[in-house]
């Protein structure tokens, strides 16, 4: 395995790295350059100067994987890596703290106009008077984002004896009794808070979360402070805000263009800037190299990695109990895909049971997606990429969710429909993988090996007349299960049979008086 090295990051990453994979090393790479070379590599390494745009995906044919050694991704088209299959991994918990602490920072220089004094102490004056500043103590901080980076703001605010406001929809009361937090919506925050800060990613329902309607909820001493993503303030309307005196000031690491050059909140006194520095730490930098040299260890080694942005990830007690089901999911997959005439066009997934319970089925279905895919499509299919593929094929996918699951603990149910029939199977796991019904007949049979569906009407003499013709062919019945609802009427057989059965064999078959239809499908043992 090759990794390429696009950008500056701690040597203790690259030595883990080289204990797996060749590693090389150009942190001075152009655009042209990347393109030309990134087809010799599994995996390419970056933080925020290079861009790994479509194009350069497009010409990769080799990588696994694109990491990122921190957290955003801006400069990476995830869409394309998405539909390539590519993993694309960062490292979130490496500027937790550090990210934090600087908020912190930023709120204390607001507090006690550290910027101006110190600016002022160099100047050759000695002002004491003009700094007058404020305690954090008692003080009320309205924290909007809960997540890693917010979660360690709360702690350190809460040591300065501070109270906390957040607003963050997937935050549970559980977790804000816990912490000390009080959950309120936006405007209650922005009209409460002596101190906002933000820490949620910059997307379409972000971006201007705070501009003028908000900065006029704000008392006129509060400030605010982004170390978030440029965008996420309207920086046209915060200059007009700090210039009208309707906020006290304000703390910016982050900017909507970087560097800022012409902005008019370069001129402001009552505003702190720093050049996106939040995660620069020898600490965070070190823990970011070291995280995602791991992560892709991981997956060069046939494990999975924990910081995929495109992928679900399990934790460890959900991943065992769910591991089962993976089988089970692809081998249901691979059934359907067979067994359906014609082009899917609908697939409708129901998790049944306890599974109904579990919050992540999506790695379930993006199995099953897989397993319909691949055989069908010459381009290769994934965990990452199939949802995405199943889109553009213009397949319609359901997920459903059902607490009955009839004398079985779990059960899966797919229904297909597609432009020539339609198919359903249920499955569950029983110490192995089992099929338990198909098109709503009642069978129990193991998963693998050749297996014949046969749909025929129940009359003395009809399987018989199967078993006959298979013989003639010296084709040997392994084992045979029956499903049928009334005597007389359609049945369903499912046989599992030792050799191969050519398609002359299934068309002599269908000819059968009786015989509706008759299927093979090959599965993996």
């Amino acid at each position: 395995m090759r990794v390429l090295v696009a950008d500056s990051i701690n040597e203790k990453g690259i030595a883990e790295l080289e204990k797996v994979a060749e590693v090389v090393v150009n942190t001075n790479i152009t655009h042209e350059e990347l393109l030309e070379s990134i087809k010799d590599f599994d995996a390419i390494i970056v933080r925020s100067r290079t861009k790994v745009t479509r194009e350069v995906i497009e010409a990769a044919p080799r990588l696994k994987i694109i990491a990122r050694a921190g957290v955003g991704v801006d400069n990476i088209d995830v869409k394309a890596a998405t539909e390539k299959g590519i993993m694309v991994i960062n490292a979130p918990e490496s500027t937790s703290i550090t990210v934090a602490e600087h908020t912190m920072g930023l709120m204390l220089a607001l507090a006690r106009k550290i910027h101006l004094a110190d600016k002022s102490v160099k100047e050759g004056r000695w002002e004491k008077s003009k700094f007058m500043g404020m305690e954090l103590n008692n003080k009320t901080l309205g924290v909007i984002g809960m997540g890693r980076i917010g979660s360690q703001v709360v702690k350190r605010a809460k040591s300065f004896g501070m109270n906390v406001l957040v607003h963050d929809p997937y935050i549970s009361r559980e977790t804000a009794d816990e912490m000390g937090v009080e959950i309120v919506d936006l405007e209650e925050l922005l009209k409460k808070s002596d101190i906002i800060t933000i820490h949620v990613p910059l997307t379409s329902e972000t971006r201007y979360l705070i501009s003028d309607r908000e900065l006029d909820m704000m008392k006129d001493t509060a400030f605010i402070i982004n170390c978030a993503r440029g965008g996420i303030v309207d920086e046209e309307a915060l200059y007009n805000a700090l210039n009208e005196g309707r906020i006290g000031g304000a703390a910016l690491d982050v900017f909507e263009e970087e560097p800022p050059k012409g902005s008019p909140l370069l001129k402001l006194n009552n505003v702190v800037l720093t050049p996106h520095i939040g995660a620069s730490t020898v600490e965070a930098q070190r823990d970011a190299a070291i995280i995602v040299a791991n992560e892709i260890k991981k997956v060069f080694e046939g494990g999975t990695p924990q910081n995929v942005l495109n992928m679900p990830v399990l934790d460890p007690e959900t991943f065992k109990f769910l591991k089962p089901y993976i089988v089970l999911a692809e081998k249901l997959g691979s059934l359907v895909v067979q067994a359906t005439p014609g082009k899917i066009e609908n697939l409708e997934v129901t998790y049944c049971g306890e599974l109904a319970e579990i919050p992540q089925q999506d790695i379930l279905t993006r199995t099953i997606l897989q397993s319909i895919l691949n055989p069908i499509l010459t381009e290769p299919v994934n965990l990452v990429n199939a949802p995405m593929i199943a889109e553009k094929r213009g397949m319609i996918v359901t997920e459903g969710k059902r607490s009955e699951s009839g004398d079985y603990k779990s059960l899966i149910v797919l229904n297909v429909k597609s432009d020539k029939g339609e198919f359903s199977v249920e499955g569950t796991y029983i110490k192995e993988p089992k099929i338990v019904k198909i098109n709503d007949y009642k069978v129990d049979i193991k998963p693998e090996g050749i297996m014949l569906i046969a749909k025929y009407k129940d009359l003395p003499g009809t399987i018989g007349a199967i078993g006959t013709k298979l013989g003639e062919h010296n084709i040997n019945i392994a084992i045979m299960q029956v499903g049928r609802k009334e005597i007389g009427g359609e049945a369903v057989m499912v046989l599992k049979v030792d050799q191969e059965v050519p398609s002359t064999v299934l068309d002599e078959i269908k000819e059968l008086e009786n015989v509706y239809d008759i299927v093979a499908i090959e599965l993996s043992h």
